[in-house]
């Protein structure tokens, strides 16, 4: 399984670190030239591989982690994503309703990667904390979920466990996802909500 986070910003660094703790390589990419920010992913670590979004799109699972605003054109890269898990981490905050069509923003983006399969997570955690390891006095951070793909949540369930957190499956992007979603200028109800998990 191969690995990639589109985005390079706050949280796209902070994800990356995450793979970095647990030793996984993956392929970190923007619209720019790896060039770019090639020195910034080499103080994460070894196995953090800049590359163009080209390339870094052949990987199995991609974490969408650009703004909300720049979905589209990193959905335009690929005429079909049949067969990736694309993991939601965008935040449409400040986007009006009738913008989405009333929809939550994940299905929007679903949308967006025709043939993908979608899961919405780690992105109701601020960068801040969700670089931090997640092993915390004994329990483990929790990360939501929620996809229309069960198989996919399952998936994604068991990364976000490899990489030391504790993952808790919210439903469907309508019913629990909308917990993780924004709407128009309000939060979801469980975003910023630093968790954890004491088995």
């Amino acid at each position: 399984m191969s690995y990639a986070i589109i985005g390079f910003g706050n949280i796209g660094q902070a994800l990356a670190k995450a793979f970095a703790r647990s030793g996984i390589e993956v392929s970190v990419a923007t619209t720019r030239e790896p060039q770019s920010f090639a020195s910034a992913a080499a103080v994460i670590g070894p196995g953090i591989i800049p590359k163009t979004l080209e390339q870094a799109i052949e990987a199995d699972i991609i974490f969408l982690a650009v703004r909300y605003e720049s979905h589209q054109e990193v959905a335009k890269a690929l005429p079909s994503w049949k067969d990736k898990i694309i993991v939601d981490v965008t935040n449409a905050y400040g986007v009006p309703p009738e913008a989405l069509g009333d929809q939550p923003s994940s299905r929007v983006v679903a949308q967006a990667f025709t043939g993908a399969r979608l899961v919405r997570g780690f992105n109701h955690l601020v960068a801040a904390v969700l670089e931090q390891d997640p092993a915390v006095q004994g329990g483990r951070r929790v990360v939501f979920l929620a996809s229309d793909d069960d198989g996919a949540a399952v998936e994604i369930a068991a990364l976000a466990e490899t990489l030391g957190f504790s993952p808790i499956k919210l439903g469907g992007l309508s019913e629990g996802g909308l917990l993780v979603q924004a709407r128009g200028n309000s939060w979801g109800q469980l975003i910023f909500k630093d968790l954890i998990k004491f088995d």
